[in-house]
């Protein structure tokens, strides 16, 4: 997916398939990539799917925060000339797509949220103490799912990588900070937007009564299970998660 990135710009993003915008937003460790089977999915279903960079260790450090990163989205969305778009966020993307929801109800259509952040922080910017320690952050990276093999060497030598680079590791905790700032649970009940909540039932880092929580607050959602499944629905059962999304679109007219 990388090489096939358009750059216009300051933005760089992946495009693919024509129709309904879905702007897909990747979470904090999360390449554009995580989403490959969705963008396969749903560009052949009159979906055009766009997943943008984020720039979630480009900003400077007073600008890397949830707010800053749903205006840049507006922003994108601005210059793309996109009108009623639907956001597809996992983890930091999804609170991003919903702190956007807030800011700019008026451009979005509907909202699909897995594993997000945005009411339960905890594991978010913890456990990197040991940082230098290879198997450490392998075990981190495999109990983000359920199945440890999905953690494959390229996706823990990322979050090696990541966590080791002084620059991003300072950002990474400055949004985990953010996130925790930037709770939602008084925003939610005044969002009325039509929203997907897919989760999975082992989901470590953002447990199942978070996605509850989101149903509970938000006053137009669904809430859809997947078992055995951890933080990244969307990697860990993408056939599943494609076939609940596609059949909630549908319903729902979109």
């Amino acid at each position: 997916m990388a090489h096939r990135l358009k750059k216009e710009g300051i933005y760089s993003y992946f495009e693919e398939g024509k129709g309904t915008p879905i702007i897909v937003l990747h979470g904090l460790m999360g390449g554009l990539s995580n989403f490959s089977a969705v963008s396969e999915f749903f560009s052949k279903k009159d979906y055009k799917i766009i997943i943008p960079e984020l720039p979630i260790y480009t900003m400077s450090l007073l600008k890397t925060n949830v707010k800053s990163f749903a205006k840049y989205l507006h922003d994108f969305i601005e210059f793309k000339d996109l009108k009623e778009v639907i956001l597809l966020g996992n983890s930091l993307g999804g609170h991003i797509g919903l702190y956007h929801t807030k800011l700019f109800p008026e451009s979005v259509k509907a909202l699909i949220i897995t594993g997000s952040s945005g009411l339960y922080e905890s594991a978010m910017g913890s456990g990197y103490t040991k940082r230098s320690d290879y198997e450490v952050i392998k075990k981190k990276a495999q109990d983000v799912f359920y199945d440890p093999e999905v953690a494959t060497k390229e996706i823990v030598d990322e979050v090696y990588a990541t966590v080791n680079d002084r620059n991003k590791l300072v950002k990474t905790l400055a949004i985990a900070k953010s996130a925790i700032r930037h709770n939602m649970a008084k925003d939610l009940p005044h969002m009325h937007v039509p929203t997907c909540i897919i989760w999975g039932k082992n989901d470590n880092v953002t447990p199942p009564e978070v996605a509850e929580e989101f149903n509970d607050l938000l006053p137009d959602s669904e809430l859809f299970w997947i078992d055995k499944c951890g933080h990244a629905a969307m990697m860990e059962h993408p056939n599943e998660f494609n076939s609940i999304l596609d059949t909630w679109l549908q319903k729902r007219g979109f």
